[in-house]
C-alpha cells in the first residue's frame, strides 16, 4: 500500500505522520501492494478533518472525518473506510476478480447481507435554463441539488449545496 499524506493549512509533522501510518497499516490485510491511498489533514477553525481516499482498480472508497482532534478524525477515517470495504465487499469483488487487489481471505463472512433497493422513484421535465435559475430554483424548492438542462451547453447538470454554503456543479459529457 502506497500512503500519500498531504497538510492542508497545516504542516505534517513526524508524529502525525507515524500515527498516521501506524492506523492506515490497518487496512493493509484488505488490499494488495499496489493500491494507493491519499490523506488529506486540514485545519478549518477550531477541527481537524482528514480525508482519506483509497484507489482501486474500477472503484475509489472515500472518508471524510471532522473533529476537534485530528487523532480522532484519523480513527473515524479508518472505521468509515473499513466498514465501506465491508458493506461493498461483494460488488468490490465482482468488480476486481481479475485484478487481485483486495484480498477476501481477510474478511469474515456475514451472516447476510442487506439487500440494496430502490424504495422511491421520480421524474420530472427539464427545462432549459441558465446556472443561475436553477440556483434560485433549488433555493425556492430548499433542495440540496438541482438537476436541469443547461441552456447554453444543452447538458444535462446538477447543482449542488455544498458544506461551506457555496455551490458545486456536475456537468455530464455523453461517452
Amino acid at each position: 500500500m502506497k500512503l500519500e499524506l498531504i497538510g492542508k493549512n497545516l504542516t505534517v509533522t513526524d508524529a502525525l505522520k507515524n500515527q498516521a501510518e501506524k492506523k492506515f497499516s490497518k487496512l493493509e490485510k484488505y488490499f494488495s501492494d499496489d493500491v494507493n491511498v491519499r490523506a488529506v489533514f486540514s485545519h478549518i477553525k477550531t477541527n481537524q478533518k482528514v480525508e482519506a481516499t483509497v484507489f482501486l482498480k474500477g472503484s475509489t472508497l472515500r472518508a471524510e472525518e471532522e473533529t476537534d482532534d485530528m487523532y480522532a478524525s484519523i480513527d473515524k477515517a479508518i472505521d468509515v473506510l473499513e466498514r465501506q470495504i465491508r458493506k461493498y465487499k461483494t460488488k468490490i469483488k465482482k468488480r476486481n476478480q481479475d485484478n487481485k487487489t483486495i484480498r477476501f481471505e481477510n474478511f469474515e463472512e456475514p451472516k447476510e447481507e442487506p439487500k440494496e433497493k430502490i424504495v422511491r422513484r421520480k421524474s420530472f421535465d427539464l427545462r432549459p435554463m441558465h446556472e443561475e435559475e436553477a440556483i434560485l430554483q433549488m433555493e425556492l424548492l430548499n433542495h440540496n441539488f438541482f438537476v436541469f438542462l443547461n441552456e447554453e451547453t444543452s447538458n444535462v447538470e446538477v447543482l449542488y449545496k455544498r458544506k461551506d454554503g457555496d455551490y458545486g456543479l456536475i456537468e455530464t459529457n455523453l461517452a
